[in-house]
C-alpha cells in the first residue's frame, strides 16, 4: 500500500476508485465499502484509493469539548487498510483552514483534479465539507454528470443487534462489552505499548504482570475490568489475562494496564506487546487482602483458559 500525507506528492492515478472518511475502527461497515471497491477493481483494473483525515475533524472543530478518542492507533489502522487491499492511502491533515473547503470544492479540487476519481464509493452515513449525510450524497450525485464519475452508496451493515458504526463500537468499549465491539470490528480490539516497571506486586502472589504504557493519550482504552486476551510478543502469540483499572486492593489511584501472560517467564521490560482482547471476565474488584486477590486470579486464569481451550 502506498501512503501519502501530502497532496502535492500524489502521482497520477489511473481509473481511481475512491472512498472518503475517517474510518475510525475500520469496522465491518467500512469493509463492505472496500469489498465493493475490490469488486470494481476486478472489473476495471483501477486502483483503490482511500482518503482519510488526521487529526479527527471533531477534535479540530470543537477543541473545547472532550477529545474524541481513537479506536485504533494510526499505525494499526493503516495496517488494517493494507490487509483489506487498499492500494493508495491519502491522509489529509485536517486544519481549520481545510475545514473551510465546502463539499463541492472538495470534490472538484481534490477528488477530481488531484486524484482523478472515476468511481466514488461511500457509506450510508458519509459526509464531509460541513454538510450532513443527505446533503453530501445529493452534492455527489449532482456533480457526477459534470465530472463523469460513478457514485455507489453502500447501505448500513448490522452486527451485535445494531447498525455498525464507530460511535456504537466506542459505546461498547466504554462499557466493557468486548464481544459486541469485536463483532462489529470484525477483528479483536487491541492495544499496543511498551512494557514498563510497575510495583511488581503480582509477582509476589504468583501472577507476574507486564505493565503496558500507551504513549498516545487519545487511544480509547476499554472499561475497567479483567479480560481474557491474546498477547503478541516478537511475532509469537500467547494467551493471558489483562486488568485495566486502578488496583484498588493495593490502594492504587492511577489507571494501569497489566497483562499476565500464561506459561511465560521472560524479562521483557522495554519491549513492546500487542494485547488483543477476546472477552471480559469480570469487573475490577477491591479485595480484603492479597490472598483473596490471588484466589480470584486463579479462578480468572481457569476461566480464561477455558475460553482458549488450553
Amino acid at each position: 500500500m502506498k501512503y501519502y500525507k501530502n497532496l502535492a506528492d500524489i502521482p497520477k492515478i489511473d481509473n481511481a476508485i475512491v472512498s472518503i472518511g475517517n474510518f475510525d475502527g475500520v469496522h465491518l461497515g467500512h469493509r463492505a465499502i472496500f469489498d465493493k471497491m475490490k469488486e470494481i477493481k476486478a472489473q476495471t483494473g483501477g486502483e483503490i484509493v482511500v482518503v482519510t483525515f488526521y487529526p479527527h475533524p471533531l477534535n479540530v472543530l470543537y477543541p473545547q469539548k472532550e477529545p474524541l478518542k481513537y479506536i485504533n492507533s494510526k499505525g494499526r489502522k493503516n495496517n488494517i487498510f493494507a490487509h483489506y487491499g487498499i492500494d493508495i492511502l491519502i491522509e489529509i491533515p485536517f486544519t481549520l483552514d481545510f475545514a473551510k473547503l465546502n463539499a463541492a470544492d472538495f470534490i472538484a479540487e481534490i477528488l477530481i483534479n488531484k486524484i482523478g476519481a472515476k468511481y466514488i464509493v461511500i457509506g450510508y452515513d458519509s459526509h464531509f465539507g460541513g454538510s450532513n449525510h443527505a446533503d453530501t450524497y445529493k452534492i455527489l450525485e449532482e456533480l457526477s454528470d459534470t465530472y463523469h464519475y460513478q457514485l455507489i452508496k453502500i447501505p448500513a451493515i448490522t452486527g451485535a443487534g445494531n447498525v455498525i458504526s464507530s460511535t456504537k463500537i466506542r459505546e461498547f468499549l466504554k462499557c466493557g462489552n468486548i464481544k459486541a465491539a469485536n463483532e462489529m470490528l470484525g477483528y479483536e480490539y487491541s492495544i499496543f505499548g511498551q512494557v514498563v516497571y510497575g510495583h511488581q506486586i503480582g509477582r509476589t502472589i504468583g501472577f507476574p504482570t507486564a505493565n503496558i504504557f500507551i504513549e498516545n493519550e487519545l487511544k480509547l482504552i476499554a472499561a475497567n475490568g479483567v479480560y481474557a486476551c491474546r498477547v503478541k510478543y516478537h511475532g509469537i502469540n500467547f494467551f493471558g489475562m489483562c486488568n485495566i483499572g486502578t488496583r484498588p486492593t493495593v490502594n492504587g489511584k492511577d489507571l494501569t494496564i497489566e497483562v499476565n501472560i500464561f506459561d511465560f517467564d521472560e524479562d521483557i521490560y522495554g519491549d513492546y506487546l500487542g494485547v488483543y482482547f477476546v472477552d471480559r471476565l469480570r469487573d475490577e474488584i477491591k479485595f480484603d487482602n492479597l490472598e483473596a486477590l490471588k484466589q480470584q486470579l486463579t479462578i480468572d486464569q481457569i476461566n480464561a483458559k477455558k475460553l482458549f481451550n488450553v
